[in-house]
């Protein structure tokens, strides 16, 4: 790296397990692991990666899987360090990519700001949902969205109007190659009560809590729902609820979740993914698309 590491005020780690840093809790380890302390340091680390440095941007790795050969790159966590919240003005909020969703959520709702109570129920960061234009209960991230700021491997911040980007089911176009979600401002519904907005937020979560596997390791959702069905609908017609290669096994209470057991390896929820599209396909001619990002390289692969 150009910049010495003196010069960061965020951490940085070698060889760090991403097992650690991922809900399904598998994965080798990245080369090059940092945690920003804020923008800035973060626009001062990208600055110094080398241009044919393979560079990933991951939040809470809720959306996640690595394969147990790990990551020959550099990885930029921002939860824990892009953390910036606070409200602008009677209906807007500025956050930064670190911040949960949950996080967010519940700081909208104190405020008596509605729009946001979906996201209480979504693991991982804002930066992922802006990405992923992550959902739920019929919200939308980018229904919120007033304004983005990213942030590009050359170290360089861009504001741009969310009328630059265009957000579909679980994705957005608009970003451009080697650009990430840094901070964005939100546009909400001011004057409600904030006891009510509380008390739809517990709601929310006791539904999900009922319906899907919360206490478990998992990365939520693993397929996107195909137009007019759901993947957790066809998974089970499938006969695949509580199938299990090695420590991983579809859901009993939702087919569309993977759970690690405790002693899965990141080859078995691959080989598990692969096999419930096979298997869907086969029996309804339908592909199901993962929504989770899948990076690496396998156990014993040449990086």
């Amino acid at each position: 790296m150009a910049v010495e590491s003196r010069m960061l005020r965020g951490e940085l780690r070698h060889d760090e397990p991403m097992a650690r840093h991922t809900s399904w809790r598998v994965g080798g380890p990245a080369r090059c692991w940092y945690r920003p302390a804020d923008i800035e340091d973060a626009q001062r680390f990208l600055a110094g990666v080398a241009t044919d440095e393979p560079l990933y941007w991951v939040g809470l790795g809720s959306n996640l899987l690595v394969r147990d050969g790990g990551i020959p790159g550099t990885l930029v966590a921002p939860g824990g360090g892009l953390t910036g919240l606070r409200r602008l003005g009677e209906t807007g909020i500025y956050a930064e990519a670190g911040v949960t969703s949950a996080r967010l959520a519940r700081f909208c709702a104190q405020a008596g700001l509605a729009g946001a109570e979906f996201l209480a129920g979504i693991p991982g960061t804002l930066g992922g949902a802006l990405a992923m234009n992550a959902g739920a209960f019929g919200g939308e991230t980018w229904d919120l969205v007033r304004r983005v700021c990213t942030l590009d491997r050359g170290g360089r911040l861009r504001w741009r109007p969310a009328t630059a980007f265009v957000g579909g089911y679980r994705s957005v176009r608009g970003l451009k190659r080697d650009e990430w979600f840094v901070a964005a401002e939100l546009a909400l519904r001011p004057g409600a009560d904030a006891a009510a907005l509380q008390q739809r937020i517990r709601d929310l979560l006791a539904t999900r809590g009922r319906h899907q596997p919360t206490g478990q390791p998992s990365c939520g959702s693993v397929f996107r729902n195909p137009p007019g069905d759901y993947a957790g609908r066809l998974i089970e017609a499938a006969g695949l609820k509580g199938h299990r290669i090695g420590g991983a096994h579809v859901s009993e209470r939702h087919a569309n979740f993977i759970v690690n057991s405790g002693h899965a390896t990141a080859a078995d929820i691959e080989q598990l993914i692969l096999e419930i599209q096979q298997r869907v396909e086969q029996r309804f001619g339908i592909h199901l698309q993962p929504e989770v990002r899948i990076l690496g390289v396998a156990a014993g692969a040449a990086p």
